[in-house]
């Protein structure tokens, strides 16, 4: 007899009483909303709903009671007002609303993914139906966000309570689902502009109230939706899509003291009153960017919600709060988790950070920690830097130590690093001011020169051409390939390869002579560039980028697939014996050097 695939009779008895009950009951409420009476088969529901351990009944309990709570919604049962009865039925409510939240908080953290779906999609349905409601009971209808309950899915995004459904593994371990992140992002965070907004607000919030040491996994899970917001606006005209669909419509204009603020009804969800903190992020008026904009104009902190969700400029303002309080919790502990955010960080922190924080030299001092950190995290954190000086007027004199940490960075990892492509480029541009001492440059290249010894082929092939540029350019540095010994003493070489501070290592005085070895390189395309510090300068200088994407497979292809101008001398006959045994003979000869070297080397026995 073939194994079925139903449950047990008993327990599909069970299922279907479950099932029937469902149904039963939601009749009832729908029935007892209409005629404006007793609401308490809600609880009876909800208490289904939280000891149901199979998954499709979990899914038919939590569309039930969505179904129930939007209809109480609708009727404007949670309306602030009334009279004392309509406060304790109104308070009722909510306590069962936010069991319920909780309920599809923990389901995000589910191990079945119909449920952590679901729970999203009707997380947000909520707030939508919740803010409409209370935008119609405020005074002159204006728009409303339900920030009471956008605390719950902004909580359970970043904190992640476990599924508190019975039989429910929990397989992330307090880490975001990656499919709830992806549908989150996909669906409302990266599209619609208010809950960008709202998210980044309350993410703000949780970080500066939960430590990380209780969540650990806090700070990656943030990062793992800050990294995929790649349409960050950059016009007033872009604040165009809104899930709330009453923020579509134009605020009014700013005509409101910073004083003065909306009366909120002590039972309404706490909006959270604007602060002082927009003021530190206010920027003086530039009369060329005022003709350029079009959204709300004004002070930030005298903005109301509605036109703050209008203003780029205090888009701008909370999602470089979020940064400024995000960073610090990298730095908080030098752990293996810490370091890998930190390189994610770094990774995006100069084309998708940097150009929308209202004051980009605000994280000048995280990213000079990165700095100090040294590997691939300081090479990733000198790539911010650069773009801090270049884009955003950050001067050499703000970082004094720059070029002794640049410096550091010149170790016999560095030319190993998969990232050091990176560091090549960037410390071209960093050299090539006519204006640097020449004992900083020497220092550079004689450093450079000297690592060289001990490096893999295609480091060498980037550091010919960058002493080549530094040479064409900075001609004071030439004497250090023309320099040679004065009589027949032996060699000292006066440069101090333990100095730090690249100012006085006295390489100025020493010679290159660790490229000149490079002659003799047993890989012909190093053996040929060395060749080119013996022959006039006349080029105007290599293009850094031709020389940073070898690798030893690029050096392979190349000889492989290089033409032999001449055939090599072959053998054109086949010795009887390639390796010959040893025998008293040999060794007799051997004994009597008639052997030489190789013919000693190639005999076996």
């Amino acid at each position: 007899m073939p194994i079925s695939s139903l449950p047990p009779p008993a327990k599909r008895r069970k299922t279907n009483h479950n099932e029937a009950a469902i149904k039963e009951l939601e009749l009832r409420i729908a029935t007892a909303e209409a005629n404006n009476a007793s609401l308490n088969p809600l609880s009876d529901l909800l208490d289904i709903a939280q000891n149901v351990s199979d998954a499709r009944e979990m899914s038919k309990a939590i569309y039930s009671l969505y179904r129930v709570f939007v209809v109480i919604i609708s009727s404007n049962k949670l309306a602030p007002g009334g009279t004392d009865a309509a406060k304790v039925v109104r308070k009722w409510i909510w306590e069962r609303l936010d069991t319920y939240t909780n309920l599809l908080a923990g389901l995000l953290q589910d191990d079945e993914v119909a449920l952590r779906r679901s729970a999203l999609n009707i997380l947000f349905s909520l707030l939508k139906h919740l803010s409409t409601s209370l935008t119609k009971s405020s005074p002159d209808n204006q728009p409303q966000f339900h920030f009471s309950h956008f605390k719950h899915i902004a909580q359970a995004l970043l904190l992640c309570p476990p599924s508190t459904r019975h039989g429910s593994t929990v397989s992330f371990a307090g880490k975001l689902a990656p499919d709830v992140r992806g549908h989150f992002v996909d669906t409302w965070f990266t599209v619609h502009d208010d809950v960008r907004w709202c998210f980044l607000k309350e993410a703000t919030y949780i970080l500066s109230k939960y430590s990380s040491a209780d969540y650990p996994n806090l700070p990656g899970n943030l990062f793992s939706v800050l990294e995929q917001l790649t349409t960050f606006p950059t016009n007033p005209s872009e604040l165009n899509a809104w899930w709330i669909e009453e923020f579509g419509k134009k605020p009014p204009k700013l005509k409101m003291k910073a004083s003065e603020v909306d009366e909120v009804d002590e039972e309404l969800p706490d909006a959270e009153s604007e602060d002082d903190w927009k003021r530190f992020f206010d920027d003086e008026p530039n009369a060329k960017d005022t003709k350029k904009a079009v959204g709300v104009q004004g002070r930030m902190h005298q903005l109301t919600f509605h036109q703050s969700l209008h203003s780029l400029q205090a888009h701008r303002a909370v999602f470089t709060r979020t940064w400024l309080t995000f960073l610090p919790h990298l730095s908080s502990a030098s752990t293996n988790n810490n370091r890998a955010l930190t390189t994610r960080t770094l990774n995006i922190m100069h084309g998708g950070v940097l150009p929308h924080l209202t004051r980009p030299i605000l994280v000048m001092d995280w990213i000079s920690e990165c700095v100090d950190m040294g590997g691939a995290v300081g090479l990733l954190a000198l790539n911010g830097l650069f773009t801090l000086i270049k884009g955003y007027n950050l001067g050499v004199a703000d970082y004094p130590s720059f070029y002794i940490r640049l410096y550091a960075f010149l170790d016999r990892d560095l030319l190993h690093l998969k990232h050091r492509a990176r560091f090549f480029r960037l410390t071209d541009l960093f050299l090539s001011s006519t204006h640097l001492p020449a004992s900083l440059l020497a220092s550079f290249v004689k450093r450079l020169s000297r690592l060289s010894l001990a490096a893999p082929p295609a480091a060498i092939i980037m550091i010919m051409p960058l002493t080549y540029n530094l040479l064409k350019r900075h001609p004071a540095l030439m004497g250090m390939i023309h320099r040679t010994l004065d009589d027949d003493g032996p060699f000292i070489d006066p440069f101090l390869p333990d100095e730090a501070n690249p100012n006085i290592t006295n390489a100025i005085d020493s010679s290159l002579w660790e490229l000149y070895s490079h002659k003799q390189h047993y890989d012909s395309a190093v053996s040929t560039l060395a060749r080119i510090f013996e022959e006039a300068f006349t080029k105007p200088g290599y293009s850094m980028e031709d020389f940073l994407d070898h690798t030893y497979g690029t050096l392979i292809e190349a000889e492989t697939k290089r033409p032999i101008k001449k055939e090599p001398a072959l053998a054109m006959e086949l010795a009887k014996d390639i390796f010959p045994l040893t025998s008293d003979k040999d060794v007799e000869t051997l004994a009597q050097g008639g052997l030489d070297a190789v013919s000693e080397l190639w005999v076996f026995g």
